[in-house]
């Protein structure tokens, strides 16, 4: 028996995800001055990796960002193409004393169609969900929402 390969035209894919990233050590080092420059950075970087940026947001020590992931880049090519394109761009700019740097790995969520304009809500009010709680409360919360098992001395 003969099988014959059959060609599609095209690749469609509608990969959604929600990327949490912490600064080292959870210095609190985005204040207004920089947060407007490292989201509008953060866009255009997303767009130059050929994904779709959806929104972005966050606190002095975090950021969270929804992108439409391309279907060539894996959901860790994406994270460290970001941390490393970032990392350099808040060094260049002198931000803080020292070398800058993420926390080692970093959250990501899938997100459905249904659930982008939640999750699009949810980031845009970070200072609003955050009130007095700190990064690590928040994140515990995100990881028991989407059911992640996690070891509590690598957050």
């Amino acid at each position: 028996m003969r099988f014959r390969r059959m060609k599609m035209a095209n690749t469609y894919t509608q990969l959604y995800i929600h990327y949490v990233f912490a600064t080292q050590k959870r210095l609190r080092l985005f204040h207004d001055y920089a947060q407007k420059e490292l989201y509008d950075y953060s866009a255009g970087l997303t767009r130059d990796l050929n994904c779709f940026f959806q929104c972005i947001g966050g606190m002095e020590d975090h950021i969270h960002l929804l992108v439409g992931l391309h279907p060539t880049l894996s959901v860790s090519d994406f994270a460290q193409r970001f941390k490393a394109n970032t990392s350099r761009f808040i060094n260049e700019k002198g931000w803080v004393i020292g070398k800058f740097n993420w926390q080692n790995g970093f959250g990501a969520f899938s997100v459905s169609q249904s659930g982008l304009e939640q999750v699009r809500d949810y980031i845009a009010k970070q200072e609003e969900h955050h009130g007095n709680k700190r990064f690590i409360a928040e994140y515990e919360a995100l990881l028991g929402k989407y059911r992640v098992k996690y070891d509590e001395k690598y957050l």
